[in-house]
């Protein structure tokens, strides 16, 4: 009698950046990822990204974003692709908990999961839509090389003082270029200075 072989279950990665390490949510993490959804509710923020939301589909990546060095959960964020069927075409949404923001946290995931989602998943863009009156969503993805595509009017949008959605978008080489470090320059301090202890150092 043969059986059946065990569905292999593939772990979501765990993806590394400067300061954050974006990794699988598991249910200890609910306490804390609620607590930023009251949090952000208290605060009436439009179009508030939720962090524990049971309506996500199992296409959606979906991390908990933990500090580095010390694992300290600051916030999540989830890719989605795209719901239009288009080949390559992805979104995401990202939120920090109050006490987290200004640090970086956000940045630095967004940037470990466009390296993921572009360069190990082949997808060749990233489109994101932003309510005009978030500035410092807007600062933000402009840093980090998105462009401005189209401005989207919305009439219900009114009724909370924001007259439209901003989309933006980066395509893969974009990012690529953008991560690109810039060539050292060379002149007359390119070259290391060896000091009165080099020569004395002979395992150098």
């Amino acid at each position: 009698m043969m059986t059946q072989p065990l569905a292999r279950v593939v772990p979501e990665p765990v993806l590394t950046g400067g300061k954050v390490r974006l990794r699988a949510i598991t249910p200890a993490d609910r306490r804390t990822l609620t607590g930023f959804d009251r949090e952000s509710a208290a605060r009436g923020a439009i179009g508030r990204y939720q962090h524990w939301a049971a309506h996500r589909t199992g296409d959606d990546l979906q991390f908990a974003i933990e500090t580095l060095y010390s694992g300290l959960l600051v916030g999540s964020i989830s890719a989605i692709p795209d719901v239009d069927g288009r080949v390559g075409r992805f979104s995401y949404g990202v939120g920090i908990g109050d006490s987290y923001r200004r640090c970086g946290y956000a940045a630095d995931a967004i940037t470990a999961l466009l390296s993921h989602m572009f360069f190990e998943r082949g997808y060749r863009k990233c489109v994101v839509g932003i309510y005009g009156g978030n500035v410092p969503s807007l600062s933000l993805h402009g840093v980090l090389g998105f462009r401005e595509e189209r401005r989207i009017r919305d009439t219900e949008l009114h009724l909370s003082g924001v007259k439209y959605l901003v989309r933006m978008a980066i395509t893969a080489p974009e990012f690529a270029a953008y991560r690109r470090p810039a060539e050292p320059q060379r002149g007359r301090h390119a070259r290391t200075r060896r000091g009165r202890h080099w020569l004395h150092d002979k395992s150098a």
